[in-house]
């Protein structure tokens, strides 16, 4: 019965998208809803894409190990992203007339960096869906208690999210995210206060993560320890930044003050609502101690759905999983987007400089297919990695390749080809380096990156032009009649 209630939320999900998909009549509508968006629908549709599987997941099983100092990348790091685009980003980019994150490296920059920037934007793209999917065929793996495998689960996840963001574009995904949300929220609250009731109430739960040291947050007092730290924290609060999705939230607005609160609201709010999987896995250590201890050792990340499938009625069960299925499929379908729309816009239009605007939108969800398809085989190929590090993992590429770019092209006049091209490798090439050597053991990898990548900036804008400055005068409209 609650396999099958979970089938027709699906379906129900899909039918919804499938709606919101008669709204798409050109690719602007498809890539960024015209621009049509109020400041409550970016709010929900920003919320919804950073509260994953990860956040229900991972977050907990990192959390319970590890207490708060082991989650400053996620979700302290990656909430305060979104607060750094409202406060530093979105403005800027909203007054400019492009489609994609990439179009703005090309004009700034020109053909060459925007290429660059699109590929690694790409790259990262692929471990945070396949997280996703990951989590969909642990869903219906535990629902069917085995009967269905993981491989199985993830392909029918990924079928139900592209029946729908395949036509839908980015107004299946804002109306679908909107509706997740609220099941997301009424659900994990519901499910914090029955879990509380069982555990012996809140103060506990608390009890209980303050002596096993859970919420300490900072780190040990040496420079070994604080370099990694700062390392995790920078991962995804700089290197989503420079993402597709992000900046698909912020110029889906219908004004420039929905753009710049939406992000901001947005943030706050998926850092105080993430406590709420936390405060769950502490209270299944009370609730069923054996079963959460054991599962600690063997994997962590199964220990929320063990203990609703275990010691909480068939209605708490049914609340849990719409919940999740609401969070992963809501960060899903945008990640599935994001880079698909990139790839068209801003590799595949150049092979075809006079495609028209239909043909555009149908390459725009050719890419879509074929994406999902690369992403269900990495998946599967990526079995048994954490859903945690599968993330944070995915942002490593765009902090050390697209962040400084982004950040010295807005804030800094003298930035130009050279010195985007010089921070774009230098950074690239550090991070492999330490990434690949026992050097990386002393030095994060993705920290010394990003420190050569503002070195490379630095260094080639000033230095003597070697590259010349290529910078583009292409503009696409894509205003509301785009």
């Amino acid at each position: 019965m609650l396999l099958f209630l979970v089938v027709v939320y699906l379906l129900v999900t899909i039918a919804i998208g499938l709606v919101a998909a008669r709204r798409v009549k050109n690719s602007s509508d498809f890539a960024i809803a015209g621009r049509n968006l109020p400041l409550v629908m970016i709010v929900t549709t920003t919320f919804a894409t950073w509260f994953g599987s990860e956040t229900v997941l991972g977050i907990p099983a990192k959390f319970v190990n590890s207490g708060l100092n082991g989650v400053v990348e996620d979700p302290f790091g990656a909430g305060v992203c979104l607060i750094l685009v409202g406060l530093f980003f979105a403005s800027k980019l909203y007054q400019m007339t492009l489609m994609t994150i990439a179009d703005y490296y090309r004009e700034r920059y020109g053909r060459s960096v925007e290429v660059a920037c699109t590929l690694i934007i790409m790259i990262s793209y692929l471990g945070w869906v396949s997280a996703q999917v990951s989590a969909l065929g642990l869903v219906f793996n535990v629902l069917s208690q085995g009967d269905i495998g993981m491989p199985m689960g993830m392909f029918i996840g990924v079928v139900s999210i592209l029946a729908y963001t395949l036509f839908g574009g980015m107004w299946s995904v804002a109306i679908t995210d909107f509706i997740q949300m609220i099941i997301l929220v009424v659900g994990l609250s519901v499910l914090a206060v029955f879990s509380s009731d069982l555990a012996g109430g809140a103060d506990q739960v608390l009890a209980l993560a303050t002596s096993r040291d859970m919420l300490k947050f900072l780190p040990p007092s040496n420079w070994h320890d604080v370099l990694f730290f700062i390392a995790a924290g920078v991962t995804i609060m700089f290197g989503s930044i420079p993402q597709q999705d992000v900046f698909q939230r912020v110029m889906s607005a219908n004004s420039v003050k929905a753009a710049t609160h939406g992000p901001v609201i947005g943030g706050v709010c998926y850092i105080l609502f993430a406590f709420v999987p936390m405060f769950l896995v502490v209270s299944a250590l009370i609730i069923m101690p054996e079963q959460a201890e054991q599962l600690m050792k063997e994997d962590p990340q199964r220990i929320l759905p063990t203990l609703v499938m275990l010691k909480m009625p068939f209605v708490m069960q049914v609340i849990f999983f719409g919940a999740l299925l609401s969070a992963i499929k809501s960060t899903a379908s945008a990640t599935l987007l994001a880079p698909s729309v990139t790839f068209t816009e801003n590799i595949w239009r150049q092979f075809q400089p006079n495609m028209s605007d239909r043909q555009e939108l149908k390459a725009m969800r050719v890419t879509v297919l074929l994406f999902s398809m690369l992403v269900l085989m990495y998946a599967i190929s990526m079995q048994g990695t954490s859903i945690y590090e599968m993330v944070s993992g995915a942002y490593q590429v765009p902090l050390v390749g697209a962040f400084v770019p982004l950040l010295f092209g807005l804030y800094w006049t003298k930035a130009n080809t050279q010195g985007a091209v010089f921070s774009m490798g230098l950074g690239l090439l550090t991070w492999l380096v330490l990434l690949l050597t026992p050097f990386g053991e002393e030095v994060p990898a993705q920290l010394g990156g990003l420190l050569s990548a503002f070195l490379g900036m630095i260094l080639g804008s000033l230095g003597p032009q070697i590259i010349p400055n290529t910078r583009s005068s292409h503009r696409k409209h894509v205003g509301m009649d785009a």
